[in-house]
């Protein structure tokens, strides 16, 4: 399956890239079939060939998210904007859900004939601790 994506280019910290139609399975450092154009996001420069392009979708290419959206940008295409970052979950964080309700287990009932068992909890009744007085040394 043909792609049109962007391949980074460029100094490091100074990214530029290419729109580039290759295999969905090459990686964008090897060969690609055609450069379409250029983005240069530190000066909003984009540069595309916009025949190509509407080329190449009409032969079944498939755009990637984020070119999906920068076309749109560019008026090559019309439709609305995708997602194209979904954050990956942090570890051990779940994703808030609607909990169902839990119904309370029913306490225990005590055998035919004896009295139910009731727990007293003794708490310690709220006294300021004195502080210990040291031997002179």
């Amino acid at each position: 399956m043909l792609k049109i994506r962007l391949a980074r280019f460029g100094k490091k910290k100074r990214p530029t890239y290419r729109l580039i139609v290759s295999e969905a399975s090459r990686d964008t450092f090897g060969t690609y079939l055609e450069n379409l154009g250029h983005y240069n996001p530190m000066s909003k420069v984009c540069d595309v060939k916009k025949d190509r392009i509407l080329y190449w979708i009409s032969k079944g290419a498939q755009l990637s998210p984020t070119a999906h959206n920068l076309l749109i940008n560019q008026n090559v295409i019309e439709g609305k904007k995708v997602r194209a970052y979904i954050p990956k979950k942090k570890q051990g964080e779940e994703k808030p859900a609607a909990k169902p309700a839990v119904a309370e287990k029913p306490k225990e009932a005590a055998p035919a004939g004896q009295p139910a068992a009731e727990k007293t909890e003794e708490k310690a009744p709220a006294e300021p601790v004195e502080a210990t007085e040291k031997p002179a040394a």
